[in-house]
């Protein structure tokens, strides 16, 4: 173990000493009883010609008791060391819950003869989902109540559900762990309310043949992959058929039906690669045929219209994407194909809905969305744009192949979400629905921003950020930098009902949109991932220092927070600026790079390949390894540190943030405060019920606001 009795740095000396003359009393370390012991039974690993060695490779197992003790033991700590703070987690949480209406309901959406919608009650962790027939006036039909279906279990996952075309039945998705992954399949008949005798286990995704009785489904490998396609029948003698699997392990399986219902597509994707195969939703006994075979590098997706397909296109030479029409017969040579919506390197092209009359894309420039309609007849066009500097807008289209309207979502950093329709024979919009925040909100007492930072390489490095008005530029001010940075995901600005219990005690909030999302194009993401990941943690370096250098805040008083991917993200920029931050939180991070990428039985190992590169490859071993966090973490100062992870995680598996912490606890030369809390019940999106998810919430801020000096 490091000495924690050591004498304290400078800096923390320094913030001390601050903090005691505005009467604030810091902890650290020496306030509290020494934290866990975790054993060293060291594993040596050689791999091309480099030898590492890893004291904290035995915790890998939730069946190891030893493991789980140790687990114990930290979250015990954990609660030792926030036990000062329990009344300001509770005076957060009742802050958060004031800002949010719990009694609620979702706008209707009209799918195939019925409305369907949810609802949270007063005091109920989970959704309650609903239907009317034909009207909203029409009697009320309860599908899923989901706090019945949870009642006396510790964690429950609602997954999704999908009606048969017949509106009699539906097919839903749960399980017990809060894994991601492994699901179960049950059938509902929903006019009796009943579910049906069978149960699949292991089941990713599921679709309705227009049978009515006909489910093609996906299920998961050992290694949470899913990868193999079967088809149930209910009714029929024989057990399930099998239709279809996918070999290499890089690509992932799903199905999914065409809007208008005459297709069924079995998807194989990878990071940079996808495949389509189909048949007539029709026939669902018909053989599955190959829309266009996978090549390597070449990304597709298809959307059916009754006159022809149309197809989103992306490779090496259009990194954006591009539209293609594809006539129904004949479409799988190239040369029948036609250019509906040309590459533009400045802008991409995220997604589209297709209808009888009209096509909705929505696309990405400079960062920020904007919607294009186009109507098929006649050709003409009109665009839906934002006047506001920083916002996310989120196209919803419409279930309904005939609809003449579509749907988005519209936020901000001050600005609570908001759903508008849009006609798109008149061109005009409608607000449906706006969140409501019942303890009382004013945009106007905020003040939104967009920053330019300028990272290592020259590259301007966009970041949004929003504090209360009225704040000071000296250096003084607390803050939170959020951000992902992986997989193409944008850090979209959103509102959040939660981060307002910072802000409005004087925080900065900012999210940098930093390279290996697709922020600001397929560029972006590309200069992220592979072998320029590192510049995802220098763009995000670069956007801390730009907050301290404009003198929103300072290294005494500046939080970082990320989570899985994010978490690398925290874990990478705490070992190369430890002095920059002075609390970072790491959601479930995926800190132990090498020995998971080595590890084929672990989920989503060789499916990451694509992403972060093969370390069984010496370049991208040597390049991992050069910033993996778990392996980088060194005898140096560190900030404070609050790792969350989750014993059932299917995503990142509990033992990375808890190796973590132990190498950290055994090698950092500071006296500052690092934690670890394992939700023992549950897997990578924490807590399942709404409330309890609130309490996590309560319990980092908590943590942040005592770091930073913040007590009440």
């Amino acid at each position: 173990m490091a000495n924690i009795s050591r004498t304290m740095p400078l800096l923390a000396l320094l913030l001390l000493a601050a903090c005691n003359q505005n009467n604030v009393k810091v902890t650290t370390q020496d306030n509290f009883p020494s934290p866990p012991d975790a054993k060293q039974i060291p594993q040596v690993f050689e791999e091309f010609g480099n030898q590492r060695v890893d004291n904290y490779y035995w915790i890998r197992s939730k069946e190891n008791q030893d493991a789980i003790d140790y687990l114990n033991a930290e979250n015990d700590y954990t609660q030792t060391v926030m036990a000062s703070t329990k009344e300001l987690q509770d005076k957060i949480y009742n802050e958060i819950i004031g800002r949010i209406k719990e009694q609620d309901e979702s706008y209707p959406v009209y799918q195939n003869g019925y409305y369907y919608y949810s609802r949270t009650e007063t005091g109920k962790q989970y959704r309650v989902y609903c239907r009317r027939k034909g009207t909203m006036d029409a009697p009320e039909e309860i599908t899923f109540d989901v706090n019945k279906m949870a009642e006396g279990k510790k964690t429950f996952r609602f997954g999704r559900y999908t009606i048969s075309p017949d509106n009699k039945l539906a097919a839903y998705s749960y399980n017990q762990t809060g894994s991601f992954a492994e699901d179960i399949l049950k059938i509902r008949d929903l006019e009796t309310g009943a579910d049906m005798d069978i149960a699949i286990d292991r089941v990713s995704s599921f679709v309705w043949a227009n049978d009515n009785k006909t489910i093609f489904y996906t299920v998961v490998d050992e290694a949470l992959r899913p990868y193999r396609v079967y088809k149930y029948t209910i009714g029929a003698r024989r057990g399930d058929d099998f239709i279809y699997e996918e070999k290499d392990g890089r690509f992932n399986t799903y199905v999914f039906k065409s809007k208008t219902n005459d297709f069924i597509f079995i998807g194989n994707s990878s990071t940079s690669t996808s495949e389509l195969l189909y048949i007539a939703a029709n026939n669902p006994a018909d053989q599955f045929k190959t829309f266009m075979p996978r090549k390597q590098g070449v990304d597709y997706s298809v959307s059916h219209h009754k006159e022809k397909f149309f197809i989103q296109y992306k490779d090496s030479s259009n990194l954006n994407g591009m539209i293609y029409t594809a006539p129904l017969d004949g479409f799988e040579n190239m040369d029948n194909w036609n250019v509906f919506a040309e590459h533009n390197p400045n802008v991409k092209i995220e997604g589209f809905d297709v209808f009888e009359d009209f096509i909705a894309i929505q696309l990405r420039e400079n960062g920020l969305n904007t919607i294009k309609v186009q109507n098929l007849k006649d050709g003409s066009q009109n665009k839906i744009s934002f006047p506001e500097p920083v916002y996310t807008a989120s196209l919803n289209g419409n279930p309904e192949y005939n609809a003449n309207t579509i749907r988005y979502n519209y936020t901000s950093l001050n600005r609570p979400s908001t759903l508008y329709q849009y006609d798109m024979t008149t061109n005009e919009t409608t607000k449906l629905k706006e969140q409501e925040v019942p303890s009382g909100f004013n945009p106007d007492d905020y003040v939104v921003e967009r920053l330019w930072a300028k990272a290592e390489d020259g590259t301007e490095v966009p970041m949004a950020i929003v504090y209360k008005k009225g704040l000071r530029k000296n250096g003084k001010n607390p803050a939170l930098l959020y951000s992902y940075g992986s997989y193409g995901s944008s850090s979209n600005v959103y509102f959040s009902t939660s981060v307002y219990s910072l802000i409005d005690r004087g925080f900065v909030y900012g999210i940098a949109q930093i390279r290996g999302g697709s922020d600001l194009g397929e560029q972006w993401y590309e200069d992220g991932k592979l072998l320029k990941k590192k510049n995802t943690f220098t763009d995000f370096i670069a956007c801390a220092q730009k907050l301290v250098d404009d003198k929103f805040t300072s290294p005494s008083k500046l939080a970082a927070m990320g989570g899985s991917a994010g978490g690398l993200l925290m874990g990478a920029v705490a070992n190369m600026k430890p002095q920059l931050f002075n609390t970072i939180v790491a959601h479930v991070p995926f800190v132990d790079v090498v020995n998971t990428m080595l590890d084929t039985s672990l989920p989503l190992t060789t499916q990451e390949y694509e992403e972060w590169g093969n370390p069984n490859i010496e370049e991208y071993y040597k390049y991992i390894l050069s910033y993996s966090p778990y392996d980088n973490v060194s005898a140096q100062d560190y900030p404070n540190i609050l790792a969350t992870g989750g014993l059932n995680d299917s995503q990142v598996g509990f033992h990375e943030p808890t190796k973590w912490v132990a190498k950290l606890r055994d090698l950092k030369t500071d006296n500052n405060i690092l934690l670890l809390y394992m939700n023992m019940d549950s897997g990578h999106g924490g807590a399942t019920g709404r409330y309890d998810r609130i309490k996590e919430t309560a319990f980092e801020y908590a943590f942040i606001l005592d770091r930073t000096g913040i007590k009440e």
